[in-house]
């Protein structure tokens, strides 16, 4: 059997996020003895909700630059920051066996024993005096459930604030919106809390509330879905493409000239494009509409795409920051 206290060492999102989803899969065949816990991290990932639009959520722009990573998640809610100043936790539980609120009391337990007191808040947020420094979301299968969310332990927020910014250009798109919180790093109410502290403390307060159990190394589990939930958890179809048809548009003034683009996206694709020009050339509208038509919807691939129709309007294209 699967032990039921897992750490990962492996930094890598679509990695880690297709190991808990394996995990999950391997609980509904009935692989897992009770609930398990698995602690994680990711280096430098923005983790959006199932239903989000990575480019209203996110500086995506920016993020590519920074070498930020963008991943999708397979449960509800908001984008969040990840890196190395955050613990991951995911709770994988028969789900005969799911109980919010004993799951919670391990959290709770952990981060009390460096005298800082959490309530759980109506949004799926734990709350230390007043500010957030958990996001919990759930998922759940006939016979699993995972519930999993993180924990701010020494997060660079100006990292967070700089990705977690949306586009300045017009998108209209549906899905779910991210409301914004207050937040705060655990160290910052108390010195004491590390990466490595509250390990300990969550090892100790799963024990506690679940009995000693075998103890395992996440990253060396042999689990059957794993590759290739890694493997999609990578590609740009699933981080971007799955997102519900929206509508973007942008304008500029050159000086033989005004652009505006009005495009229509489906899987983060121009589905349909429609380019007003005052310019000279009759033109150029209609051949730069057909050369972002079925383009991804990134700077640098419209931007090639846009070259051969016209140099300024394809070096504009190029930053836009989406």
């Amino acid at each position: 059997m699967i032990p039921r206290f897992l750490i990962g060492r492996d930094t890598n999102p679509h990695r880690n996020l297709a190991r808990e989803e394996a995990l999950l899969l391997a609980c509904e065949r009935g692989e897992l003895e009770g609930a398990a816990l698995y602690l994680w991290q990711n280096a430098n990932t923005v983790v959006i909700g199932r239903a989000q639009n990575a480019w209203r959520e996110c500086a995506t722009e920016q993020m590519r630059l920074d070498g930020c990573t963008l991943a999708r998640r397979t449960t509800g809610g908001g984008a969040v920051y990840h890196d190395l100043g955050n613990l991951n936790f995911s709770f994988i539980v028969p789900r005969a066996q799911y109980d919010l609120a004993r799951q919670l009391s391990v959290i709770q337990r952990a981060v009390g024993t460096f005298g800082i007191a959490c309530e759980f808040s109506g949004r799926n947020d734990l709350l230390a005096e007043g500010r957030k420094f958990s996001g919990n979301a759930f998922r759940f299968l006939p016979g699993a459930a995972l519930h999993h969310g993180t924990l701010l332990i020494r997060a660079d927020g100006a990292r967070m604030a700089r990705f977690l910014q949306p586009s300045k250009e017009k998108l209209e798109a549906k899905g779910v919106k991210s409301v914004p919180s207050r937040v705060v790093n655990l160290s910052e109410l108390c010195a004491e809390v590390t990466v490595e502290s509250l390990t300990r403390a969550l090892r100790e307060a799963f024990m506690q509330e679940y009995g000693a159990c075998a103890e395992g190394d996440a990253d060396a589990l042999a689990l059957p879905d794993y590759e290739r939930l890694a493997a999609r958890n990578a590609e740009w179809a699933w981080n971007f493409g799955e997102t519900l048809p929206f509508d973007a548009s942008f304008s500029r003034r050159f000086p033989w000239g005004g652009l505006k683009i009005q495009l229509r996206l489906e899987g983060g694709r121009v589905a349909a494009a429609r380019v007003f020009t005052d310019a000279m050339d009759a033109e150029l509208g209609h051949r730069l509409e057909t050369a972002l038509s079925g383009r991804r919807f990134a700077p640098q691939e419209m931007a090639q795409a846009a070259a051969a129709v016209s140099e300024d309007a394809a070096e504009w294209l190029s930053g836009l920051s989406i």
